[in-house]
């Protein structure tokens, strides 16, 4: 008898893709909207306007593909 699914195996609502030194940017996927380059000061309100109810540091619905919480290092100026 199937149950109905449990933390292990639900599957992110957002997913960041790998650390990149060439951007200031990580690209990041929603669930139904796609990826989106964003910086760290706009990951975390897109997250709640997107899924208001979901804690960003659910590690189960928030799957960050290497070094979570890290953005590259940017400076104001630079390009």
């Amino acid at each position: 008898m199937e149950t109905s699914s449990t933390s292990g195996t639900a599957k992110p609502l957002v997913e960041i893709a790998e650390f990149r030194t060439d951007s200031r940017y990580r690209l990041v996927r929603f669930e139904g909207h796609g990826w989106e380059p964003l910086g760290p000061e706009e990951f975390e309100p897109r997250v709640r306007q997107l899924f208001p109810d979901l804690d960003p540091r659910d590690p189960v619905r928030v799957r960050w593909e290497d070094r979570p919480w890290e953005w590259p290092s940017w400076h104001p100026g630079e390009a």
